[in-house]
């Protein structure tokens, strides 16, 4: 038995009170249904700038009515300091997602990404600190690598960001580190890789890589990859995202606060190699895909050319150990991408 499935069985006999900020997005939502259907009672603070309602519906058809009423949702915005004391009153345990995401959207905005990414996120350490909450844990970034060329990629070796949303998220491990030395506060950072599966949103202009191309897949529309394809990523399925948020506000050893964890699988996938996956997949499905090329264009600014997670540090302390590897991942949310997708 892992520590996972040690926790799982635990938790319903357990129930503690959890606050999610960014609940109506994609991780945010995926951890509401898991602690709904463990039996916990969430409190869930969204403004909805990238959230979206049709997750909590989602959501709510995927419980039970017992199951549900024991949410609380909150329509705020972590950049008013009254609306996260409001959350984190009461709270047990946090889990913070709420940020702007996107190294594309960090570089043609930049202030409002630090005005979520820094001043939200401070806001919330105060909220939570005032409320003397049990632990805080909140979605760093493999970003935070920047352009340290080594792989795999160790917690404490770390290179010049290249992009202000990578500047947000080192920042927001040092605001961590700071309020764990002065005030004693326990958090956890969780360095996500290339988390991907249900409630992804698959439109814009910052959609993520997998639900993009799966959405014009579909559709048969053009898919674009940056650069020569060759370009490789960690990619985590959300499954394993979550399992890491529930280890790391439980944790028990000793060492495991006040530490920033890498969240991811351990395998490199090359865009190239993605994009072969994604189309093996749907092809059954979807026989226009037979054949089906991709185009490629220009690298994009701001991206490191490889990324690969050491996850030894998660295994040792948290206890985490990935459900899903890659494929595993994306046969599990094709279900999912197809039935969103195509209605």
């Amino acid at each position: 038995m892992t520590a996972y499935t040690e926790l799982l069985a635990q938790l319903p006999n357990q129930p503690k009170t959890w606050l999610i900020t960014g609940v109506a997005g994609f991780i945010g939502s995926n951890l509401l249904e898991q602690l709904l259907k463990l039996d916990q009672n969430v409190v869930g603070l969204d403004n909805f700038a990238t959230g979206h309602r049709h997750n909590l519906q989602q959501i709510k058809d995927a419980v039970t009515p017992q199951q549900w009423a024991r949410f609380n949702f909150i329509e705020g915005d972590i950049r008013v300091l009254d609306d996260c004391h409001k959350a984190c009153a009461g709270v047990d345990y946090i889990l913070h997602q709420a940020a702007l995401g996107s190294v594309p959207r960090s570089l043609e905005d930049p202030i409002t990404t630090n005005g979520t990414n820094i001043d939200g996120f401070l806001n919330m350490l105060v909220a939570a600190r005032d409320a003397k909450v049990s632990r805080f844990v909140y979605a760093a970034s493999s970003s935070t690598y920047g352009d340290h060329p080594g792989l795999p990629k160790v917690e404490d070796v770390i290179g010049k960001p290249l992009s202000p949303y990578a500047v947000t998220k080192l920042v927001n491990e040092q605001y961590a580190d700071v309020f764990a030395r002065a005030y004693g506060f326990k958090t956890i950072g969780l360095r996500y890789f290339n988390i991907f599966g249900a409630h992804q949103d698959p439109e814009g202009a910052y959609a993520a890589v997998v639900p993009k191309w799966t959405s014009a897949m579909i559709h048969n529309q053009p898919v674009f990859i940056n650069g020569d394809g060759e370009t490789s990523r960690d990619f985590c399925y959300i499954a394993n995202t979550v399992q890491a948020n529930l280890l790391a506000a439980t944790a028990q050893h000793p060492d495991a606060a006040n530490q920033v964890y890498n969240v991811a699988v351990g395998d490199r996938t090359t865009l190239n190699d993605l994009f072969e996956a994604i189309r093996v997949t749907l092809e059954p499905r979807f026989p226009h895909l037979q054949g089906f090329k991709p185009t490629y264009r220009d690298f994009r600014a701001g991206d490191v050319r490889h990324s690969l997670a050491d996850i030894t540090k998660a295994r040792t302390l948290l206890g985490y150990a990935p459900s899903h590897r890659i494929q595993e991942g994306l046969l599990e949310a094709m279900d999912w991408y197809v039935s969103d997708l195509t209605k």
